[in-house]
């Protein structure tokens, strides 16, 4: 396996990136900042795991909150 020390998301679970995001902003907050009806109509990891896999946008995005509100602060 090739390493990819500038990639923040190298190694880390979507379910993982979406525990986290939960734990931090919460649901409300996270269907204001993506607007994605799996955040904001009885949301659940789940369901949103079996959307953001099949809808390449949308998980773009999820990333993107990520390392944006997640992994900045880690640092």
């Amino acid at each position: 396996m090739q390493e990819q020390p500038n990639n923040p998301l190298h190694g880390v679970k979507l379910e993982t990136i979406l525990n986290e995001l939960v734990e931090n902003l919460g649901w409300e907050h996270m269907g204001h900042l993506v607007q994605i009806n799996c955040f904001n109509s009885n949301p659940s990891i789940k369901s949103s795991l079996k959307f953001l896999r099949r809808t390449p946008w949308a998980r773009e995005k999820v990333e993107k909150l990520y390392i944006e509100r997640i992994v900045q602060f880690k640092k």
